[in-house]
């Protein structure tokens, strides 16, 4: 099983924060949020994993190595400064994750879930299984809904996406590479009724502004 952490964003709302360093190396109760990732990843029995990366990246790579020291192999995707957005680096670092589906995660969330509970297969005509979550306050209005176990965008109640999902290459291989945001290619597939969906229940934050993380370390000392 491979897997890709998602490590370039700017991350703009994080400032002062993220203005020496990239947002997935921020400390959560005293250890990078990079480092929660690959360590469940490893747990999870994935064998390679991939990490882009743009704004300070060589301070990424200079932490996670060659992923020998979480007994992984980890590969490096560098993009041009300012990033390719969230698809076009998942693009770019196709040939790099192979033929069968991978896991893609979001490296500026936290969540207590046990990454062995991932989806691992998909179902002929399925492009990806997106994990959703129950809205945050600061997401009140939600991404997508989920009907019979696939991600709608109707009335359906909405629930907001995680940033974990399993995907299939070809939900983005005929593109060409470049900068791409992710949500047209999940309403394209949706379309089609291609996107698998399930809610998780337990502990999930987006790290993406100082306050939620300076929270998320409050909640974790306690």
């Amino acid at each position: 099983m491979k897997a890709m952490i998602l490590a370039a964003g700017r991350g703009k709302r994080m400032r002062p924060l993220t203005d020496s360093q990239p947002k997935p190396l921020l400390p959560v109760a005293g250890k990078p949020m990079l480092t929660y990732h690959i360590e469940k990843l490893a747990k999870a029995g994935v064998n390679e994993v991939v990490i882009n990366h743009a704004w300070h990246g060589e301070q990424i790579e200079k932490f996670v190595g060659d992923g020998s020291q979480w007994g992984l192999q980890i590969s490096l995707s560098a993009e041009p400064e300012g990033g390719l957005e969230t698809a076009g680096g998942i693009i770019k670092a196709l040939p790099l994750l192979g033929e069968e589906p991978f896991w893609v995660i979001n490296g500026d969330i936290w969540t207590d879930w046990d990454y062995s509970n991932l989806p691992t297969d998909l179902v002929p005509g399925q492009l990806a299984h997106l994990i959703m979550v129950d809205n945050p306050v600061h997401h009140a209005e939600g991404d997508f809904g989920i009907e019979n176990g696939l991600l709608v965008n109707n009335s359906a109640p909405r629930k907001t996406f995680s940033g974990v999902g399993l995907y299939r290459k070809e939900l983005l291989a005929p593109y060409p590479q470049g900068k791409h945001a992710l949500k047209p290619f999940f309403e394209q597939a949706m379309s089609h009724n291609q996107l698998a969906a399930s809610c998780w229940g337990g502990f999930w934050t987006d790290v993406g502004t100082p306050e939620r993380l300076h929270q998320l370390n409050q909640q974790l000392e306690t």
